[in-house]
């Protein structure tokens, strides 16, 4: 369809088309890396977290470790630990900033920037954080070059 004949879309709109392709990016960086976890973006409207849209992929498992000694990790649990504190800081995980709260880790491996409409946030937990912020880093560059 022409771009005249396009119908104007929302940003919450715009940006479940737009993660889609960060996560298939992010999902990409990690298979590189050759580790296993979970992208997530999300996009905060305004210049308040009053809300978010998100989306998340499973790279290979969401869950390391687990033995019969060891209950192990749920990496999605702590993907989204990660986006959680950038909603509140709008720095990236791990920064420093404050010392992390209850629920949180302060760990690497999120990104955050301001976009046209919002806050863009991506997240992945999986490798180390130096690999994590990489994959992260993947997703962030197609979500700000739209969004």
């Amino acid at each position: 369809m022409p771009e005249r004949n396009r119908p104007i879309q929302k940003p919450a709109q715009r940006f479940e088309e737009i993660a889609d392709e960060a996560l298939v990016a992010m999902k990409a960086r990690a298979e590189e890396l050759k580790i296993q976890g979970v992208a997530m973006a999300a996009h905060v409207p305004g210049k308040t977290t009053d809300s978010w849209s998100s989306k998340m992929v499973v790279v290979g498992s969401f869950k390391k470790g687990c033995s019969p000694k060891d209950p192990g990790m749920n990496v999605l649990a702590v993907a989204y630990a990660k986006a959680a504190e950038m909603a509140d800081t709008f720095q990236a995980s791990g920064s420093g900033v404050r010392p992390p709260m209850k629920g949180e880790f302060g760990w690497q491996g999120g990104l955050v920037k301001k976009g046209k409409s919002g806050y863009l946030i991506t997240a992945f937990s999986g490798g180390t954080g130096e690999e994590d912020v990489k994959v992260s880093q993947a997703g962030l560059d197609i979500l700000a070059a739209v969004l």
